[in-house]
């Protein structure tokens, strides 16, 4: 080898590990990309909640319309479940206590399973959670009809009750559904995820405050 092409070589591989060290350092330095939030957890507008006259624990019926004007969370439980319902009725009353003082925040649990939740089990259930009775409503109702406002309304899922097992186990989407002072849905989160509660939790702050 000539000691030109040897120079040459060497000029090269020079200009290569430079070209490369750059490339290192740049990424290095370069932040990484924040993970992008579920499209349905943003602050955007997925249509009207749907209209309902249900029953509360404490046996006065509730509307959709006594809802109008105030902002509020909807979830979707039942009284016997012991997967998912517990879960949510902690993160709801947890939602509550945070959100206490940014205005008034309503909480409404809707059971999917109202041929077995009576006033008195939901009233049951609520005292496990120490749930304000003015702040957090448990509603049940006509069986029929609360499965038009879970699938149709919310676009939910929600299976009936197998009932010939012995536990009968209630399928359900466990996601928390933010609903707007016009009684519009304004989001959808995953209620067993720390992330999307929080997103939860400051988007409910913006509608409390009127910022959107």
């Amino acid at each position: 080898m000539t000691q030109r092409r040897f120079a040459i070589q060497v000029t090269v591989g020079s200009v290569l590990f430079v070209i490369l060290a750059g490339l290192v350092v740049q990424q290095l330095r370069t932040p990484p990309a924040m993970p992008r939030q579920p499209a349905l957890e943003e602050l955007a507008r997925y249509g009207p909640a749907p209209d309902f006259s249900l029953v509360e624990r404490s046996g006065r019926p509730v509307s959709a319309g006594d809802l109008r004007g105030r902002v509020w969370i909807a979830d979707f439980i039942y009284t016997t479940c012991q997967d998912t319902c517990p879960l949510q009725s902690r993160s709801m009353a947890a939602l509550q206590a945070d959100l206490k003082g940014h205005g008034d925040l309503r909480s409404v649990s809707i059971t999917v399973d109202p041929l077995t939740d009576s006033t008195a089990l939901l009233s049951a259930y609520a005292e496990r959670y120490r749930a304000d009775p003015d702040r957090w409503l448990f509603l049940t109702g006509d069986v029929e009809q609360i499965r038009r406002i879970i699938q149709d309304g919310f676009r939910l899922s929600a299976a009936p009750v197998d009932v010939a097992t012995p536990d009968p186990v209630v399928f359900h989407s466990s996601r928390f559904v933010l609903v707007d002072r016009d009684g519009e849905i304004r989001g959808y989160y995953d209620s067993n995820d720390p992330q999307a509660l929080r997103r939860l939790r400051d988007n409910a702050r913006g509608l409390l405050a009127g910022k959107a």
